[in-house]
């Protein structure tokens, strides 16, 4: 496996946003949404909530929210088989 693959693993992409999070930062479940626009950071647990925005439109963030908890169980299930290994 590459080593930025295994660094900054991609969970699922979505209309153009990248899903992924860093192997070398807190413990904390969370996740990292990027595309062209700009980034955010979402916590997942123990509520899905908004971290941090960085560029993001107002409504892109708020679709990107729903889709978070649409898909918390993916996200969960991705951290937890990466960072088990």
């Amino acid at each position: 496996m590459a080593y930025d693959l295994f660094v900054s693993p991609t969970v699922f992409r979505w209309k153009g946003y990248r899903f992924y999070f860093f192997s070398r930062e807190e413990p904390r479940v969370h996740i990292h949404v990027r595309d062209a626009g700009g980034q955010a950071k979402f916590w997942i647990e123990p509520e899905v909530e908004l971290e941090g925005n960085y560029g993001l439109k107002e409504d892109a963030l708020s679709e990107i929210l729903s889709v978070v908890k649409e898909r918390k169980q993916e996200i969960l299930n991705a951290w937890r088989e990466h960072f088990s290994g």
